[in-house]
């Protein structure tokens, strides 16, 4: 199992952040992981516990599909996203109010398989690395000028 965190203070309420990040998820994914070519939602109605997805992602050359759900949606705090089928991985998002900002902390785990293991230094780097990214990301996408595009009002 490779296991990784990040975390990132970003320059906006938390509820603009969650609802970035968890509310707006299938609209806001692939900017905030540009890995992410194709973004499927198979159930239908608001992001909750329960929701299904599919994605084809581009890592490092190398395309994977995969199917997940979000196991956990605790409004305005967590949003947890486990894998459905191979590779198996867990991604969660936690949120921390700390005054006019938000701390995001980013966990991502990466259950390897058998013919991944000669690999596991590389990929864990790789992994590492990608989780940088997405906090960095984050921060870039909603403190840029364009700033949080929410139309609607904030979920508490």
């Amino acid at each position: 199992m490779i296991k990784t965190q990040s975390s990132i203070l970003i320059d906006r309420p938390l509820e603009h952040v969650f609802r970035y990040v968890s509310v707006e998820f299938f609209e806001n994914y692939p900017k905030w992981s540009p890995e992410v070519i194709e973004l499927e939602k198979i159930t239908s109605g608001p992001v909750r516990a329960g929701t299904r997805a599919r994605q084809v992602r581009v890592d490092s050359g190398r395309q994977t599909e995969s199917t997940f759900q979000v196991v956990e949606y605790q409004p305005p705090r967590r949003i947890w996203f486990e894998s459905t089928s191979s590779p198996h991985y867990r991604a969660l998002y936690d949120f921390e109010a700390i005054n006019k900002t938000t701390r995001v902390r980013f966990t991502f785990e990466l259950k390897l398989e058998l013919f991944m293991r000669p690999f596991e230094h590389a990929i864990a780097h790789s992994v590492k690395a990608g989780s940088e990214s997405v906090v960095c990301n984050l921060k870039q996408l909603l403190e840029s000028g364009k700033r949080f595009q929410s139309t609607t009002t904030p979920v508490l």
